[in-house]
């Protein structure tokens, strides 16, 4: 495995998890060893990555890559082509929320890195038998996006735009 393909994955990895990941754990997943991910994590490091050991693990603190939350409407059928509409373009889907009248902000991570992820999210969305959240708010929901540069994060926004999805 290369180290760019183990170091993306060290960064996706961390993205989404709510705990620290231990060095060991990352080797059984990466396959590699605990030398080599110490190294990637340094270079990841080296390159703006706030990736900080802890007795438990490594956590992401920060990230050098451009965040944007945006606000989206649309009906249910338009999800698949919303989300597909953010990774094709450079992003990573991180949550999604809503604004209740009753209960507030409702937040959720969906952490979509590829168009497999989607698929597999579409997937268990009709497995379920509960609404999803923007079918609380009559469309209207966020996500909260992240992308390599502000320039790509533009460039997802413009798209959004386009199909009609932002809500200004």
């Amino acid at each position: 495995m290369k180290a760019a393909y183990r170091q993306k994955k060290i960064i996706e990895l961390l993205t989404a998890s709510k705990a620290p990941i231990s060095g060991g754990k990352f080797s059984e997943i990466l396959s590699a060893s605990r030398q080599i991910i110490v190294h990637d994590i340094a270079t990841l490091r080296m390159t703006g990555y706030d990736i900080i050991p802890t007795h438990r693990g490594y956590v992401l603190a920060s990230t050098p890559l451009a965040e944007r939350r945006f606000m989206i409407r649309h009906d249910e059928d338009k999800t698949n082509d919303e989300l597909m509409t953010i990774i094709e373009n450079g992003g990573v889907v991180l949550d999604v929320s809503i604004d209740h009248d009753v209960y507030g902000k409702i937040s959720a991570p969906l952490n979509l890195f590829s168009a497999e992820d989607v698929e597999s999210f579409r997937r268990r969305v009709a497995k379920s038998k509960s609404q999803s959240l923007l079918s609380l708010t009559s469309g209207y929901h966020y996500h909260t996006v992240r992308a390599e540069n502000e320039e790509v994060m533009n460039k997802i926004e413009k798209a959004l735009k386009e199909k009609g999805y932002t809500v200004k």
